[in-house]
C-alpha cells in the first residue's frame, strides 16, 4: 500500500455524473443527476434541465435566496431525504473571503457539491525520540466516518464565525483546550480536493494549524464527538496511514502535509511530488 493510494480516495469522482449548480451564471455546485431530478419538484427555486441547475432569477438577493433553498430542504428532510441535519449554516461561495450568494445547511453541503471549509489541527509534542502527534479516536455515534482516527481538533467552518474563533471553540469542545493555548496555533496553509462520498460530493478546503502542545498536556473531550485521544510517534502515524484505512479519509491528507513539512517524508522518496501536489486539488497547486 502507499500514501497515494490515501490521495487516490480524496480524488475519486465522475464530472459526468453532476450537472453544475449555478447562481448568477456562475456555477457554485455540482448536483447528482438523481438529485436534480428531485429539485425539479421545486420550480419555484430551480430550474432545471439537463445541461445544469439554475436558482431562480426572481430570487435576487443572498436572504431571499437562503430562505428559498431552506424551504425546499425542510421539505425533503421532513420525507427522510437529507440526513444528519446540524442545524448549522454554511457559506456558499467559490473562494474564502468572497461575498456568499447565500447560506445553506451543512447536511446539505454535499448534496449540491458546494464547496465547504474546515479547521484541522496537527497537536504535536517534540520529545528527544522526535516528534510525537496526537491522535483522536472518533465516537462510534458519530454520523460521518464512526470510530475512525482523527486529528486531536477538527471541525466544519460554519458562516457567521471567523476561522480563528472556530478554531478555539473547537479546541475547546474536542480537546478541552484553553483559549490562550489555542491561539498559538501556527496557521500553515489548506489542503484541498473534490471526491464522491456516501454523503454527496466533497469539495472543501482544509485550513491547518500546527500547535506545539505543552508535554503535560492531556486531551479532554467536552462535547461527546470523541471517544479517546492518544499520543502516537510520528512513524506510527505515517504507517497506519501508509498501510491502513483507520483514519477519516481527509486526515490523511492533512497528515501527510505535515509530515511534508516537517522533513519526515523527503525528496528522495520517488513519490514524493505526486504526494505533494496531490495535497490540492489541481487548480489549487
Amino acid at each position: 500500500m502507499s500514501y497515494l493510494e490515501r490521495i487516490a480516495t480524496c480524488r475519486r469522482w465522475n464530472p459526468d455524473d453532476y450537472r453544475p449548480l449555478m447562481i448568477e451564471d456562475i456555477s457554485v455546485g455540482r448536483v447528482g443527476h438523481d438529485f436534480a431530478r428531485r429539485l425539479a419538484d421545486f420550480p419555484h427555486v430551480f430550474q432545471v434541465s439537463d445541461r445544469a441547475i439554475t436558482l431562480s432569477d426572481d430570487l435576487g438577493d443572498p436572504e431571499a435566496r437562503t430562505t428559498a433553498v431552506r424551504e425546499v430542504l425542510l421539505d425533503l428532510r421532513a420525507q427522510g431525504e437529507v440526513p444528519n441535519w446540524r442545524d448549522e449554516d454554511y457559506p456558499v461561495v467559490r473562494r474564502w473571503g468572497d461575498e456568499p450568494f447565500m447560506t445553506v445547511e451543512r447536511a446539505a453541503v454535499p448534496l449540491f457539491g458546494m464547496r465547504g471549509f474546515g479547521v484541522h489541527l496537527n497537536g504535536y509534542v517534540e520529545t528527544g525520540d522526535g516528534l510525537r502527534l496526537w491522535v483522536a479516536r472518533r465516537a462510534k455515534d458519530k454520523a460521518t466516518a464512526p470510530g475512525k482516527l482523527d486529528h486531536l481538533v477538527a471541525g466544519g467552518q460554519p458562516h457567521g464565525l471567523s476561522v480563528a474563533a472556530n478554531l478555539v471553540k473547537e479546541c475547546a469542545e474536542e480537546a478541552g483546550m484553553n483559549a490562550a493555548l489555542a491561539r498559538r496555533a501556527v496557521p500553515v496553509g489548506a489542503v484541498s480536493y473534490i471526491c464522491e462520498r456516501d454523503e454527496g460530493l466533497r469539495d472543501d478546503v482544509l485550513f491547518d494549524f500546527d500547535l506545539a502542545v505543552p508535554a503535560d498536556f492531556t486531551p479532554r473531550n467536552t462535547d461527546g464527538e470523541v471517544e479517546s485521544s492518544e499520543l502516537w510517534p510520528m512513524a506510527k502515524v505515517l504507517e497506519t496511514i501508509r498501510e491502513t484505512e483507520d483514519f477519516k479519509f481527509n486526515v490523511n491528507l492533512v497528515i501527510l502535509d505535515f509530515a511534508i513539512r516537517h522533513g519526515l517524508l523527503r525528496p528522495d522518496d520517488p513519490d514524493y511530488q505526486a504526494i505533494w501536489e496531490g495535497l490540492r486539488r489541481p487548480e489549487d497547486v
